[in-house]
């Protein structure tokens, strides 16, 4: 583990910036067969973890890593164990990791930093550091201001060519492969001149001041068994995504890039804090200005995805404005029973009645939605389902997917990322892709009656009051809902 540090300051280091994209023939091929941008839906989990494996094993001269949370398990195994063979065999590979959930994590990532070919840094970290989550908060509740602002983008890219930006960390409810519980979620692979930009974006984190390499915290502890771990659940897992011959994986390569959409795509990301992270706030939040500039622009639709919906003034402001338009406003955000942060829940409970009246159609995913299969490896049984994406449907001829929600965190405190593609072919899709997701055997709709109270309507059940897994559950939402969190949340 890290020790614990006297103080933090800044840390000020040479630039380092990502290579020109590389000339393997690999990526020669691909633009001969496609030039100019192209984009690939990441629906579901296991894609999403087949094309992450592939493009690390087809990168030749660099890769860049970043994300908000990084869990060892299998998936964080695989992701690992690819990593640690693509810099064998010569990849320099940077990965930037948050510090909110590097707890147990911190002794497997840091040995890897011990590679030549392996830079590891850690976005804002705590001071004081522990295995435990809450001891970590309360040893560092001095910091607060600072601590309080995370890097929850999240984005990979491969000698610069091919991108991945979305919803997902590295962790198996991300991908379907969890024992109880698994998230719905959404990213694209990217190809093009867009990946440009994204490597654009990763360079400003990592080489901005607050985001510290780990050997400037403290020494790394030896643990050499964890790199065989990572190794053995490989092994263990080879079914998720064998092994591959160059040849083949060329052919994978031309066959989903010949099926990709062309569009024209910008790159939305906060600007990492320029010297204090808690001073994010003051600077210009160009996601949220982004998201808010989608609504005033729609015509016709706007289609809602967001794993927490907290709307801040500005956000319902847009949506009453779009409605006022004629433009309709359709939502799919948790249910109580299918958000993984109670508080967050609470807080947006405040708005449902305020958002039905505002004109916006309502929709909460069920745990035990119908067609969970689609987000989760068998036997489905007994786990749950809940929502992590977080993108917009706009008119019939623009997307957007990346890292914010709709709430006052994303929109506010935390850096954020996103793709906005203009693209009626990649509407078609993610539309289609979403449209089970709405149904009311896979999402409660909610409705106001005749008296003008709340009532939740599935395909087969209409109740009075919220969908909660107990009378205890109900009871902590409501004491939540009263609590001054939400700017917060």
């Amino acid at each position: 583990l890290l020790a614990a540090c006297s103080s933090l300051q800044p840390v000020d280091l040479p630039p380092e910036y990502t290579p020109a994209p590389a000339r393997a023939p690999i990526w020669e091929t691909l633009e001969a067969d496609r030039p100019g941008e192209w984009y690939v839906l990441l629906n579901d989990g296991t894609a999403a973890l087949d094309w992450r494996l592939r493009a690390i094993d087809s990168a030749t001269e660099s890769i860049d890593l970043q994300t908000f949370l990084w869990s060892f398990d299998i998936v964080g195994a695989l992701v690992l164990d690819h990593l640690v063979v693509a810099a064998e065999r010569g990849v320099q590979v940077r990965l930037l990791v948050d510090d909110t959930f590097l707890l147990g994590e911190d002794q497997v990532l840091l040995e890897i930093a011990h590679h030549p070919n392996i830079e590891y840094r850690i976005f804002n970290p705590y001071k004081r550091r522990t295995s435990g989550f809450a001891t970590r908060q309360a040893l560092n509740a001095g910091e607060f201001h600072r601590l309080d602002h995370r890097m929850h983008n999240k984005a990979m890219v491969i000698d610069n060519r091919v991108a991945i930006v979305g919803g997902r960390n590295i962790a198996d409810e991300y991908f379907g492969l969890h024992g109880e519980a698994n998230f719905r979620d959404l990213e694209l692979l990217a190809g093009g001149p867009i990946v440009a930009r994204v490597s654009t974006s990763f360079d400003a984190y990592w080489n901005d001041q607050w985001s510290f390499p780990v050997e400037s915290m403290s020494h790394v502890r030896s643990a050499p068994a964890d790199l065989d771990a990572a190794r053995s659940v490989r092994d263990q897992h080879v079914h998720l995504h064998a092994e591959e011959t160059e040849q083949a994986r060329l052919a994978r390569w031309r066959e989903v890039v010949a099926a990709a959409v062309s569009g024209s795509g910008t790159l939305y990301a906060d600007e990492p804090p320029r010297d204090n992270p808690a001073k994010q706030a003051e600077a210009p939040i160009q996601v949220a200005n982004a998201l808010i500039g989608m609504f005033d622009s729609a015509t016709d639709e706007v289609v809602i995805v967001s794993a927490y919906l907290i709307p801040t003034p500005e956000l319902a402001g847009a949506v009453k404005r779009a409605v006022e338009r004629g433009v309709r406003i359709r939502m799919l955000t948790n249910s109580i029973r299918s958000n993984n942060h109670l508080t967050a829940h609470s807080a947006y409970r405040n708005h449902i009645k305020e958002l039905l009246s505002n004109g916006a159609e309502l929709h909460e995913v069920r745990i035990d939605a119908h067609d969970r299969h689609i987000y989760m490896l068998s036997p489905i049984g007994g786990k749950a389902l809940a929502l992590h994406a977080k993108a917009l449907v706009i008119d019939d001829d623009r997307v957007f997917i990346g890292s914010a929600n709709l709430d006052p965190r994303s929109l506010r405190i935390n850096t954020e990322m996103g793709l906005e593609v203009e693209s009626k072919a990649l509407n078609a899709r993610l539309r289609e892709a979403v449209a089970p997701d709405f149904d009311r055997s896979n999402a409660w709709q909610l409705q106001f009656d005749e008296e003008g109270n709340v009532i939740w309507v599935s395909d087969n059940a209409t109740l009075t009051s919220q969908p909660a897994m107990s009378v205890m559950q109900r009871i902590e939402d409501w004491f939540f809902a009263h609590l001054p969190l939400e700017g917060e949340l």
